[in-house]
């Protein structure tokens, strides 16, 4: 009876073993004596026990996290840059077969790449040309992950960490342009005015009574202020018409 039933449990651990479950998100890369069969699943797996050996790959987009890389580029400035990495398992078979550890092997490539691809560019190209590095980054990781199997979908640089002394100069530029810039619309504002007056007084010129109509509507601005007493000269030109006819008559 005993025999009977240690024989029950061994044959129970060996189905145990040789059948798998696999989730809709996973591949199992089946060898057999050491030998490649190929990969299977989803679902219900059967593998011959204690012959066949399964290694498990999930083909989900892993997210990672590249560590912040001390940098200096190309106009020897030194900078810290980190960024995150989108790849996801494309073939499972290569992913096991070609690479060790292809999660660790993409994290230690990304560095590299990152450190070897900010240090090619200038600080002003790395702060508003980011897009370009970025799809510099994709490109390279993704050409040299492709024989592991791995498709790298998105690289993009998170933070760009300037030293203490950069930053003050960055903004002393900053603000020395903003003044520029408020100093020539000022002075293009100086240019549109002087040129308008120039031809309103172009226009006064051709019509002596326009200067007269200007001056009464200036006697009205001033008026409108509520002075008690309002003192301004009265020019002759006002009178003219009235001594003329005084003189006609005489």
């Amino acid at each position: 009876m005993p025999f009977m039933t240690a024989i029950i449990v061994i044959v129970l651990l060996l189905l145990a073993s040789a059948i798998r479950v696999l989730k809709e998100y996973e591949r199992g890369v089946i060898f057999r004596l050491g030998r490649l069969v190929g990969s299977k699943g989803p679902g219900l797996i059967i593998l011959i026990p204690i012959i066949d050996k399964m290694e498990k790959v999930s083909l989900r987009t892993v997210v990672m996290d590249v560590p912040p890389q001390d940098v200096i580029t190309k106009d020897n400035v030194s900078v810290q840059v980190n960024a995150v990495l989108y790849f996801r398992v494309l073939n499972p078979e290569k992913s096991v077969i070609e690479v060790e550890n292809f999660v660790f092997a993409t994290s230690q490539l990304a560095q590299t790449t990152l450190r070897s691809t900010v240090g090619q560019a200038d600080l002003d190209e790395l702060l508003t040309e980011r897009d370009k590095i970025n799809a510099q980054l994709q490109e390279i990781i993704d050409t040299h992950s492709d024989p592991w199997g791995i498709k790298v979908s998105l690289v993009e640089v998170k933070h760009i960490d300037l030293p203490e002394a950069m930053q003050r100069a960055m903004a002393r530029q900053a603000e020395a342009e903003r003044e520029r810039r408020a100093k020539v619309i000022a002075a293009e504002g100086e240019f549109q005015a002087a040129r308008k007056l120039t031809d309103a007084a172009k226009i006064i010129d051709e019509n002596p009574s326009a200067l007269q109509l200007r001056f009464l509507q200036t006697l009205i601005e001033v008026s409108a202020e509520k002075n008690s007493t309002t003192v301004f000269p009265i020019p002759i030109d006002l009178f003219k018409p009235f001594l003329e006819k005084a003189a006609k008559e005489s």
